[in-house]
């Protein structure tokens, strides 16, 4: 079942270093273990994000100390700082049994709703966006998640597959998809379709 909430830390890393990081960030999530955590690797730009489910907000203090030693392993392997996000589950239209997709590849899809927006906006995306994954066999699980701390507001999609990722962009580069990013842009998206963001990851720790 999905977790309720989902902590996504990433950072940018060095050319030539990804391995490197990756390595001494495992081995510390090794002594350091928090049941249904992640890692994983972009497949676009090589940056290296880690996707933690916790139950509540309680869990934050354990995972700063973590972070702490995170910083002093690795900072100098980093090209940015480390960005994260606090999310809240609302629903799931293709739910997981686990806190987070056991998928070899994820996509983060984000989008900023107009604030006055936001209830019928709930309600289009049911008929819409759900209803083309919950046909989609390419996707896996597809949960929707809402941030409660971010410098990056807004609704996020998390997306779970396990086939190419060619092969699941397809789902969403269709022309029926292409029409509902459309419409998303030009009633509910802050800054129109240029709102939208979507980022692929493969796991590393699988």
């Amino acid at each position: 079942m999905s977790s309720p909430l989902l902590v996504l830390n990433e950072v940018a890393v060095a050319p030539g270093k990804a391995d490197q990081v990756l390595a001494a960030w495992s081995e510390l999530n090794q002594k350091e273990p928090v049941t249904g955590r992640a890692l994983y690797r972009s497949v676009d730009d090589g940056n290296i994000l880690e996707i933690t489910p916790i139950e509540n907000l309680s869990e934050l203090g354990a995972l700063g100390a973590v972070w702490q030693k995170l910083w002093e392993g690795v900072s100098d392997d980093l090209v940015s700082d480390f960005r994260r996000q606090l999310l809240e589950f609302v629903e799931a239209p293709k739910d997981t049994a686990d806190p987070l997709p056991a998928t070899p590849y994820v996509q983060l899809r984000h989008i900023e709703v107009k604030p006055r927006e936001f209830a019928a906006y709930r309600e289009w995306r049911e008929n819409t966006i759900f209803d083309v994954v919950r046909r989609a066999e390419q996707v896996e699980a597809f949960l929707a998640y809402h941030s409660l701390f971010s410098t990056e507001p807004g609704v996020m999609f998390v997306s779970g597959f396990a086939c190419e990722p060619a092969e699941y962009q397809a789902v969403f580069t269709s022309p029926e998809y292409q029409r509902i990013v459309q419409e998303a842009g030009d009633r509910y998206i802050v800054g129109g379709e240029s709102g939208l963001y979507t980022r692929v990851y493969q796991r590393v720790d699988a």
